[in-house]
């Protein structure tokens, strides 16, 4: 039976169910498995033509035990999770004429008009089958910049098996992102804006970190979290690169290369493990914004949090890049004691600094890029002169990425371009890029959007110095366990 370990190693194995349901194990860590599956380019060639619902099969199913989930079972949560996205292929492509080599890959065209929507409603679904069948409900508690929330909010919507509470920083996300939560009438959602985050999203990551941590309150409210720290959305993440990379490759064994706006490095790491598995990637394109923390990473081996920049890309405005280490688990050949070794060295000291050994392995096929928020507004206007097509942000990021990355190297490998928002969500930075002063093209609107604007809202709102009491209060008065 495939078997799930956490990266702090202080937990026996256990079975793909109960790391999925769990979240974070139980000493902190983030469940990996104990081994990643090999694929062969003889095995990919054969998944070349493949739907992405049947390509997601194959990949799954290499994690997933069939005396957990048949194989019946599995596709039909996949097709649930993913028959309500509005692009009947669920993931289209854009070819850039012109910029050089590029290709857009659309992961917006779900619920919520994000990437986020590919990896969620995949997993909300496993939860509601695991926990139908055990006859049991659980607490969700999800923290979000601004992209993650609605998607689970909306994943959540008609489940009787889960209560979800979406955290999110007030004035942090746009309003169309906060609406998508907040006007959702299903009364098992619970959005809650927490004002004032010095940090942002990253301070509800390390309180829910906290309410994990209060095993009392954990074990009253059966909780869990669908955050990139649950492996289940890391591990659905992998099958867009494997999808991205066989769409796009005349050639199966041609390198690809992959331009990814990041923030939490979730996104990436999904890509790393594809890559470790056996997909021909050439190189990783690290797109950060100005907060740059993957940026000092990969460029100077340090892990450190500088303050926060509100920018453009709202999503990836991240301090923490948690799901780094679960990446660096596998890159340093699966040593749960460095692993806890670093974290407590970053809880102490707030900065880690690896060794050149560390790095090397580590920083192999990633090249990291910081974008400016000039850059990135000047490259959605540019696209949009010269070709007619409109990228959000987070999108943009990426785009400007691989563009530098093409003046900085000789590669002539495409670069699949990762597009993880629809424009509609960030309409401020879109007429900043455009310079309208009026209507806004078109394509920066979404009718889902649109609706939203007209309707009631429900929340719950709290300060950030009364948080770590406020929320577990209302969690608890609201449990309908």
């Amino acid at each position: 039976m495939i078997q799930y370990v956490s990266t702090k190693g202080g937990i026996l194995p256990v079975d793909f169910e109960t790391a999925i349901l769990d979240g974070f194990a139980a000493d902190g860590g983030l469940y990996v498995p104990t081994q990643l599956p090999k694929i062969t380019l003889t095995q990919l060639s054969t998944w070349k033509d493949l739907s992405f619902i049947d390509l997601a099969y194959e990949v799954l199913s290499l994690f997933i035990d069939i005396s957990v989930m048949s194989e019946q079972e599995l596709r039909q949560i996949l097709q649930e999770s993913y028959s309500p996205f509005y692009d009947s292929s669920i993931i289209p492509f854009h070819e850039l004429s012109s910029q050089k080599n590029l290709i857009v890959q659309e992961l917006f065209h779900g619920p919520t008009l994000s990437f986020k929507d590919i990896g969620m409603s995949f997993i909300v679904n496993l939860f509601n089958f695991f926990l139908a069948r055990k006859g049991e409900k659980m607490t969700i508690v999800v923290a979000t910049t601004g992209d993650t929330g609605p998607a689970a909010a909306h994943a959540s919507i008609g489940k009787s098996t889960i209560d979800t509470w979406v955290l999110y920083p007030k004035e942090m996300i746009t309003e169309e992102q906060e609406r998508q939560m907040t006007t959702l009438t299903a009364p098992n959602v619970f959005p809650v804006g927490v004002s004032n985050c010095p940090d942002g999203a990253d301070d509800l990551d390390v309180l829910i970190a906290e309410l994990f941590a209060d095993k009392g309150l954990k074990e009253a409210l059966n909780l869990s979290s669908v955050n990139s720290i649950n492996w289940g959305r890391v591990m659905m993440q992998t099958v867009h690169y494997f999808y991205g990379y066989l769409r796009v490759v005349d050639r199966v064994g041609a390198p690809l290369n992959f331009a990814v706006p990041s923030g939490a490095f979730g996104n990436l790491c999904a890509g790393s493990l594809a890559r470790e598995m056996g997909l021909p990637v050439g190189k990783f394109i690290i797109s950060n914004n100005q907060n740059a923390c993957l940026y000092r990473i990969f460029s100077q081996g340090v892990f450190s949090k500088k303050e926060i920049i509100n920018c453009p890309s709202s999503a990836i405005d991240i301090l923490v890049p948690y799901n780094f280490w679960r990446y660096l688990y596998f890159a340093i050949g699966q040593d749960p004691i460095k692993i806890k070794a670093w974290i407590e060295e970053y809880t102490q000291n707030g900065i880690v600094q690896f060794d050149k050994k560390t790095y090397e392995e580590y920083s192999k096929g990633f090249i990291p890029y910081s974008i400016s928020d000039e850059l990135t507004l000047a490259i959605i206007n540019e696209v949009y002169e010269q070709e007619g097509y409109l990228l959000d942000p987070h999108a943009a990021v990426a785009v400007a990425a691989a563009n530098i990355f093409n003046k900085d190297y000789t590669s002539e490998a495409t670069i699949l371009c990762l597009a993880t928002a629809h424009p509609s969500k960030f309409p401020v930075s879109i007429s900043d890029a455009l310079g309208k002063k009026e209507k806004l093209p078109t394509a920066a609107s979404h009718f889902s959007i649109e609706a939203a604007k007209a309707c009631c809202e429900k929340t719950y709102t709290c300060h950030f110095e009364n948080m770590r009491t406020a929320i577990p209060k209302i969690m608890k008065e609201n449990s309908t366990r």
